[in-house]
Parts: C-alpha cells; structure tokens; sequence
C-alpha cells in the first residue's frame, strides 16, 4: 500500500509532500516529493503523523482498566485507538495488595495479547498529603516482598511504577524496580529538592505528570519539580488538556528542556468520550462537569476526560512556535518521547519501523488511523 499526503511528519522530519510504502505491519520505505508509482491513496490536504503513544492512561468509553475484565479493556482501547492512539500503557491506581495482584494478572494477559503495550502502576506506594484520586488509605511504604510478587504476576508487562521518594524504603524500592528491568517514575509526593534528586540517583527516570499532585516550587525549597526539570535523564509527563496545566507552564517547561524530554499523556479515566455525570477511579467516585473530573464533593481533579489528539492540537496551539516547528515538536511529545522513555518499540515513520499513523485534517482533528498496517479508522480517499 502506496499512500501519498500533502505534509508528512516522520518524527525526524517534515516531507511536503510525502509518500509511504507499506507491507503487512511494516513500513517498506518513506520520501519526499513524487511517489516511486501511483498511489493506492491520495490523501490530499492531510497532515500524517506517527501513531500516538499515550503511557498514562486510565479507562475510556465508559470503561476502566482497573476492572481487569477483557470487554472493558478493549472497550477502553477501541475508543483511544479511534483518537489515533496506537499505543496504549494502562495505568493502574492505588489498591489493596490483592486487588492489585488481580489487576496486573489480568492485564498482563491482554499485554501478551497485544491488546495492550504494558502496564504503569501509579501507586500504591504514593504520598498521602498528594494522593489526588488515589484512596489514602490504601496507600503504604513499599515492601520488597510486594513489590516481586506484583511483578511475577506481571510476567515482564509491567513498563512503569510511580513511587513518592519519600516513603520508607522508596530509594532502595527504586533501584529493586529498575533492576527488574522496569521503569521507575517520581510522583504523587511531598518529596523535598534533595530527595528527589536521591531518587534520579537511584535509577528514577520519569516524573509523573509534572507540577500535578507534587509539593510546589518554594523559593527556599524548590522541591521535586525544579529536581525533575533539571536533569537530563528525566522525561516529564504532562497533562495537556488544558485544566490541569496552563499554556504558559507547558511552553516553559518544552523550551527548557529541549525536544525530547516531554511526554504528553491523557491520564484519561473511563468518563472520557462520555457525557457528564457520575464515573469512577478505582474507589473512589468521581462526578465529570463540564468535562472536568472531579473527586466527588471536592475541588481534587481526578485524571482527565480527553483523549491523545485533544493533547496534540493543545501542543500545537500553545507551542509559541510557527506551525511546522509546532508540528515537530508535538510529533516528538506524543509519540517518540513517550515510546522511548518507557522503552516501548521505536515510534516514527521509517523504513523498518511499524506501520503506525495518524491522518490529520486541516484542524488537526484526527480522520483515518493506521495500526500495524491495518485501517482502526479509514480516511476518506
């Protein structure tokens, strides 16, 4: 299959035009300007990018992965994957030590399926003074022994564990999940300058949606934010929807740490793609007004109702760049940074690679979705 585009974006560069060759999965080869034969599609005036790849993500369509339940989790990738997310890690909240077990053997098997790209567990080793949406109850210092049964139930699916460096045991907790292979991530947590850079130093390499449920910048104590900003090794998610971070906080943070250390995420719950009304997160109940999730009878925002080309065309819109210098930049934020901070498959379009990508209008409102060399949703051609 022969497709041809007016812009096509690789995640290295902007071809316009552009054209791409695929077989089966694969891509067989990408350029610019005229096609080697005629095309099996023009697509005309579309913007084509890769597949986006959202590693923190809760539920959609009415479903939540926390259930375990095979219907719920296709439902809930269904609907992303019709947004353009070809690549989806399900996020896990704080649960009592059986029902996580349950949770993560679950999933794993539709990991194994390919339904899923992993698993991230986002507690329970959290702060209780930054729970969000996370039952502070349930939350606990992390135990050794606990943390190896959840990840030989795993089976090797888990990509990603969220830890408050705080908690007693979390540096030592640290180094133990890195060995295993798995990446560590700081969030959720009261954590001072000094403690979070002891946990870079353990092995932590991802801060989990940046500024959102982490004790704030003080002047005399600039905390886990300014730590996560200014290493290198750190690739920061956040979440672009425009409730939890302001345009300004999001242009900052991509000018100050160059192009490949933010990773945009949805941390979209089940209300996402749904109307407004009462959802739940893990335990807790949550009431969606406006779009904006909410901890029920409180202020505490609990993830998110948007999906991965919501989180694009914010980028794009708030970048502070040209449109073709925006473009890129999003490319790298929504699909090749997340995919390598959790050392997912290489994401972008070239010739090897899988055939991921998304169809873009002139509005960057998403219309054909290719996953593995196979139409999720067909664009007009």
């Amino acid at each position: 299959m022969l497709l041809t585009a007016d812009t096509l974006l690789t995640g290295r560069e902007l071809l316009r035009p552009g054209w791409i060759e695929i077989s089966g999965d694969r891509i067989d080869a990408v350029g610019a300007g005229a096609p080697p034969r005629v095309a099996d599609g023009a697509l005309g005036g579309v913007t084509v990018v890769p597949g986006f790849v959202d590693t923190h993500v809760h539920g959609g369509g009415g479903t939540n992965f926390s259930t375990a339940a095979r219907t719920d989790t296709s439902t809930a990738v269904d609907f992303h994957r019709r947004h353009g997310t070809t690549s989806l890690v399900a996020s896990l909240v704080t649960a009592a030590p059986d029902d996580l077990l349950h949770q993560v053997t679950g999933l794993a098997a539709d990991v194994r399926d390919g339904l899923l790209d992993g698993i991230h567990l986002e507690g329970p080793w959290l702060s209780t003074v930054r729970c969000g949406a996370h039952q502070p109850a349930l939350m606990r210092d992390p135990d050794p022994a606990e943390i190896d049964r959840v990840l030989e139930a795993a089976a090797g699916t888990v990509r990603m564990i969220t830890i408050a460096p705080e908690r007693h045991g979390a540096l030592a907790a640290i180094e133990r999940i890195v060995d295993r292979g798995v990446v560590a991530a700081v969030g959720h947590t009261e954590a001072t300058y000094d403690q979070t850079r002891a946990a870079i130093a353990a092995g932590a390499t991802v801060a989990t949606h940046l500024f959102n449920a982490m004790r704030p910048i003080n002047t005399r104590e600039p905390g886990p934010v300014i730590a996560l900003l200014e290493d290198p090794r750190v690739t920061v998610e956040l979440i672009t929807d425009g409730v939890h971070v302001d345009p300004a906080l999001y242009r900052h943070v991509s000018r100050s740490t160059g192009p490949d250390r933010v990773s945009l995420i949805t941390d979209a719950i089940s209300a996402a793609g749904m109307s407004d009304g009462t959802y739940h997160l893990g335990s807790l109940a949550v009431e969606v007004v406006d779009r904006v999730a909410r901890v029920a009878g409180t202020q505490t925002i609990a993830g998110s109702t948007a999906t991965m080309d919501h989180q694009f065309r914010f980028a794009v819109k708030h970048s502070g760049l040209d449109r073709d210098g925006a473009l890129i930049a999003a490319v790298r934020q929504a699909s090749i940074n997340p995919a390598r901070a959790l050392g997912l498959p290489a994401t972008g379009l070239f010739a090897g690679g899988t055939a991921d990508l998304v169809v873009l209008d002139t509005d960057l409102a998403v219309t054909g979705v290719l996953r593995q060399g196979a139409w999720v949703l067909t664009p007009n051609v």
